[in-house]
Order: C-alpha cells, then sequence, then structure tokens
C-alpha cells in the first residue's frame, strides 16, 4: 500500500543531523522521527552542546491542533545533601564535575515523543547516529572553537580525556571517533529507553557514576519519568504564542510580549529595541530570584509574568546562585500532516559537566550547577528537585492554525532571541531572514558579566543601536555572525500550508523543505 505524500520542514544546527531528519522523513517517518533522529545524531557531533546525558524539553503539535509540553529535566540525585554540597564548594556549586550533574533526561524524553506519535522504529531513528559515533565525523567549525575556548576548563576527567583528547586537542576537520557511545546508542537503539534507567546499562552506568562521586543512584533512573503538560501560553495581536512552563524560564518571552502590548512598545526591533531590552534585563532578574521547580517550591506563575524582582541589578550574581548561560541545540520541525515539534536538548555549559562516564561513553550534563546552596532561594538544592531551567521550546499560532515553529540555543539569552526570531517573522521576514538577522543579549553570556551587560551584533540597525545606546545597559560589541547570540532554527507554516525553514548561520547547520513519494 502506498503511502501518502508529505512535505517535511526541518532546521537544525547541524548540516548532519539535518540529513539525518531528511532520510527519516523519507522512511516514512513524520516531524517527531524527524526531530529524533536529528536530536539522536546531533548527540554524537555536537557534544559541545548535546549528549545523551543531558535534558530536553519539547512541544509537540498533533494533527487535530493540540500542543502538549514534555519536560524531560531532570531532578537532584534522592541522596543529595546540600549542606555537604556547601562544606565542600562554598557559597556557589562549581560551573562543571560530579557534583553539577542531575539525572540525565533526554532519553525518556525521546521515548515519550516517539510514543504520542512517531512512525519509525528505534533502529531507523538511531542508524545515522550509530555510525556516527563508530565510523567517526569530522570536528565541526563550533565543536572545534569550543574545544579552544574551554580548554583550560575541560581535562580534569580522565573519561573525557579518554573521549575527546587523546589525541590533543582536536581542531576543526579531525576524526571524531567515540566507539563506547555507539555500542551505547545500539543498546538504546535495541531496548528503548529502559536500557539506560532499568536495564542492561544501567548497572554499570550507575556504579561508574559512584566511582567518580556521584549520588545518582538506581533508583533515580528508574523512578524518572518526563512530565507531559500543556504550555504556557498568552495573546500577542493575533497571535497565540505557546511554550514550556516552569520550571523553565519560557514565561519570559510571554511576560515581554505582554509588556510590549500593553505598553505600546510599536517598533520593538527599531526604535524601540533598547525599551524591550530593558523589559527582557527586568524579566531576568524576576527568573533569578523566583524561578525554581513548582512539584516542591509553591508559586504562582502569575508572579513570575507580573511581578517585580527585588535583586539589585548591578551585581554580576545574587547570593549563593550563578545565573543560568549554556549551550544547547534547538531542533524545529514540521510536515504536511499536521505534526510539528519545538525540541531543545542540551549539556548546559560547554561540554556540560566535563565528565564522561566510562562504561557507557556518555558526556554528562552540568544542569545542577544552576541549584543555588541559599537555603532560602527558591531554587535551593533538594533531594529530587530539579534545577531552574534555560531550555524552552516555542510554537506561535492563530485563529487559521500553526504559524512557527522556534527552537534555539543561548542558554539565559534563549527568551530574547525567540523574540527577535518571530517578530521579525511575523514582521513578514523569510525563515533563513528571520535566524540571520543581526541580535543582541542581554543578562551574562560570559563569566564575569553583569546582568546590565548586553552583547550587540557589530551590524545591528542603526535606530536600534541608537535606541540602546539610550538606555543605561552596558553594551559589548561583538562580531557579526557571533555563536555568543545563539542558534536559532525556525519553521514557518504559511496561510496557504506552505512550509518555510531557516537554521542559523551563527551554526554549522542546514534547514530543509522537501517533498516525500508517497
Amino acid at each position: 500500500m502506498s503511502r501518502t505524500p508529505l512535505t517535511g520542514a526541518i532546521a537544525t544546527p547541524h548540516a548532519d543531523a539535518t540529513r539525518s531528519a531528511e532520510r527519516a522523513f523519507a522512511r516514512g517517518g513524520n516531524a517527531i522521527d524527524a526531530a529524533l533522529a536529528a536530536a539522536a545524531t546531533l548527540s554524537v557531533v555536537y557534544p559541545h552542546n548535546v549528549s545523551i546525558g543531558g535534558d530536553l524539553i519539547a512541544l509537540v503539535r498533533d494533527p487535530s491542533g493540540r500542543t502538549r509540553c514534555v519536560n524531560a529535566s531532570g531532578p537532584a540525585a534522592s541522596a543529595v545533601d546540600r549542606a555537604a554540597m556547601r562544606e565542600a564548594h562554598g557559597e556557589v556549586l562549581p560551573y562543571r564535575g560530579i557534583d553539577t550533574v542531575t539525572v540525565p533526561g533526554a532519553v525518556r524524553g525521546w521515548e515519550v515523543l516517539r510514543r504520542m506519535g512517531g512512525q519509525l522504529g528505534w533502529e531507523e531513528i538511531f542508524t545515522d547516529a550509530v555510525a556516527a559515533a563508530r565510523d567517526g565525523v569530522p570536528v565541526s567549525r563550533s565543536l572545534a572553537a569550543a574545544f579552544r575556548e574551554e580548554e583550560a576548563a575541560i581535562g580534569f576527567d580522565a573519561g573525557f580525556r579518554d573521549t575527546f583528547l587523546a589525541q590533543g586537542l582536536p581542531v576543526k576537520g579531525d576524526a571524531l571517533v567515540q566507539p563506547v557511545l555507539a555500542q551505547t546508542l545500539e543498546a538504546i537503539r535495541d531496548g528503548g529507553a529502559a536500557a539506560l534507567y532499568d536495564g542492561e546499562l544501567t548497572a554499570g552506568f550507575v556504579d561508574g557514576l559512584a566511582r567518580l562521586g556521584s549520588r545518582i543512584g538506581a533508583a533515580d533512573l528508574l523512578l524518572f519519568h518526563p512530565e507531559v503538560v500543556e504550555p504556557l501560553t498568552t495573546s500577542f495581536g493575533s497571535y497565540r504564542v505557546l511554550t514550556s512552563p516552569p520550571n523553565t524560564h519560557g514565561f519570559v518571552l510571554l511576560r515581554v510580549l505582554g509588556e510590549l502590548e500593553r505598553q505600546g512598545i510599536a517598533d520593538p526591533l527599531g526604535a524601540d529595541f533598547g525599551r524591550m531590552m530593558e523589559r527582557f534585563f527586568a524579566a531576568n532578574l524576576v527568573r533569578d530570584e523566583l524561578l525554581a521547580d513548582p512539584r516542591v517550591t509553591s508559586g504562582d506563575v502569575t508572579e513570575l509574568l507580573t511581578g517585580d524582582a527585588t535583586a539589585h541589578g548591578d551585581e554580576p550574581v545574587l547570593p549563593g546562585f550563578r545565573r543560568p548561560r549554556g549551550d544547547t541545540v534547538g531542533i524545529a520541525a514540521s510536515d504536511s500532516s499536521g505534526w510539528s515539534v519545538s525540541l531543545i536538548q542540551s549539556v548546559y555549559h560547554a561540554f556540560g559537566a566535563a565528565v564522561v562516564e566510562p562504561s557507557t561513553g556518555i558526556l554528562l550534563h552540568n544542569r545542577g550547577t544552576g541549584f543555588s546552596l541559599d537555603p532560602a532561594s527558591p531554587n535551593a538544592l533538594a533531594p529530587g528537585k530539579r534545577p531552574l531551567h534555560t531550555l524552552m521550546p516555542v510554537m506561535v499560532d492563530d485563529a487559521s492554525g500553526l504559524r512557527f515553529v522556534s527552537a534555539t540555543m543561548g542558554g539565559q539569552g534563549q527568551p530574547q532571541i525567540h523574540a527577535q526570531t518571530l517578530l521579525r517573522a511575523m514582521a513578514g521576514a523569510t525563515a533563513r531572514e528571520a535566524v540571520s538577522a543581526p541580535r543582541a543579549i542581554v543578562g551574562p553570556q560570559r563569566d564575569g558579566d553583569t546582568p546590565s551587560d548586553i552583547y550587540v551584533e557589530g551590524n545591528l540597525a542603526a535606530p536600534a543601536r541608537a535606541s540602546l545606546e539610550a538606555t543605561r545597559l552596558h553594551i559589548i560589541e561583538t562580531p557579526d555572525a557571533d555563536e555568543l547570540v545563539g542558534h536559532a532554527n525556525l519553521v514557518i507554516v504559511g496561510a496557504d500550508g506552505g512550509l518555510d525553514a531557516g537554521s542559523d548561520p551563527r551554526s554549522d547547520g542546514a534547514a530543509s523543505v522537501r517533498g516525500y513519494a508517497g
């Protein structure tokens, strides 16, 4: 029996991942399958940004028009001890090392997405990822730059050295081969997510973590299951904007879009750009002070959307807390059958914890460094609690249906990247134009930054730059098309149902819109 012809759109930050998504579409998959195949490949070829040892948060829209949020962010270990952490590290957790590792949620997240409507088996989704890990891939420009920039902060862990530094510091074009990870991916391909969380890989993984000093035990893996929840939404003009609720900072985008409307900020990409970025500055302070895991810490999302912070905005950090930065991948996928996915996956800082569990070859994220060690903070480290999270997928629809699927990296700046990208697309830009346009990010992107620092690409339009100069924000010049202002990926759905996709030139990515035969 022939299949119905399908048009599939995909945008990712690495061309190999985009090709994996295209192959998934060609094998009869939909946008879920394409996003999963891309995510699996990215977890091999882009280790400075993503691995299967990290977290995942996604929005999934089905053909009926219903959108759900999959929150696969893992919690702290049930045996974690904040007092012991304070004794070991002082007022704040380190950026890297085994004490920053929380339960990795990504693979369980993949499983949930696939069950929501995927058409392909694991073997078809993992084909390219396994081959990339086993046979090797050339080190990309972005990965090579990350190795150079992070050289002083990585290499303390034997598993990391054996995996990535055995032949010295990799440069662009070198072969990145990960045979142990290939075997792990094969086990997950054959046994599903349970292979890692309650199966073939679990005992070795847990034993390896324990030898490294982790408090994560077998029960933490067994009991972890992602949440499937309703998105956080707001209206903006004729649109409805959907994103992930707390423990993520998706509210920052909705808060600022609401302020643009209520306060009559009519030209947010031009003469009013400075006013918009001031509002992101204020929203960042609210996030840093109030955002936490709602399963553990009581709080009203209305306070996040409308409340004010009490923190002093010129301080580099709040007591006991380091503001979120981060390295991440964003995948935007949509198809003509009605499935769409915005998938965000991350190791948090570049190379995450910079620790590789030897038996599995899994690079571990450092999402736990987002916790506070201040017991008075809503975001204080506690057993089984999820940290404040920067991952935030976004979709936009209107009365006629889906209009935009937006996915970005950029750590604490993700809400701002979404806003600038979407506002351009709403004004009529193509997907490529929207993700390529010059932009700025306010807030800490590097160690030592303050909340009022704003990174500005040199080719930002003159009216927008002039409006920034009229604010009290501290402008830091950054080169054009700089990774410091994130990688954006966007799919636009036209009023006629036609698809357009754009991948950020700041990444190693590619976008594709193709028809697939029935």
